[in-house]
């Protein structure tokens, strides 16, 4: 069986290994974060508050998902710097999209970003909501995180399943952009680009 040969991105053996991630860690690194903070929002909000909360926070990574991708992951660099900072976080899977260890976050990466929402949400939402709403848009990230990863390395079985494969794989060959969305093309029918047809 042959392996894959990854492009290269540093010098450093140890910032290269850093670049590579198997599709476990995610689920090792968030899940239990994602059990704790809904235990923590148990304790402060009846079930039905906890609920809608959480929901919310999937629906809010959905948006945070396709702004991401489409404004920060595609962004138009101008300078050598910021072509080399966008190819870095986003470029590289698109010359190298079957790159098994690069189709999820780096843990770095995630755990950073991560803390930064979880106290932007607790500094807009309170100390009430924030723990069911963090659980919502960590769960969504972690599904996004696997849809990505199945959409370059399984055959779907689902009509549902071949489409989100489908738009992802159109995503890569557009031209001028469209179909941010990966886990969910809801934003992209909003904002009207979900073009490509």
């Amino acid at each position: 069986m042959k392996t894959h040969e990854s492009i290269r991105l540093f010098k450093s053996p140890i910032l290269e290994a850093l670049t590579h991630v198997h599709p476990s860690v995610p689920f090792l690194v968030w899940v239990p974060v994602v059990a704790y903070q809904l235990i923590q929002g148990a304790a402060l909000q009846t079930p039905a508050a906890l609920l809608l909360t959480f929901a919310l926070g999937v629906l809010f990574w959905t948006l945070t998902e396709y702004s991401m991708h489409r404004y920060v992951f595609h962004y138009n660099a101008t300078t050598k710097a910021g072509k080399y900072l966008v190819f870095l976080f986003h470029g590289i899977h698109h010359d190298d999209p079957e790159d098994p260890t690069r189709l999820v976050m780096p843990p770095v990466v995630s755990i950073s970003l991560g803390i930064l929402f979880f106290y932007g949400f607790r500094l807009t939402l309170g100390a009430g909501p924030t723990p069911a709403f963090f659980s919502g848009f960590i769960s969504g990230y972690l599904v996004y995180d696997y849809i990505h990863y199945a959409t370059h390395h399984f055959r779907p079985k689902t009509a549902w399943g071949k489409r989100i494969k489908e738009n992802h794989m159109k995503h890569h060959y557009l031209k001028k952009g469209g179909k941010w969305g990966v886990s969910s093309p809801l934003w992209d029918h909003v904002f009207g680009t979900f073009k490509g047809e």
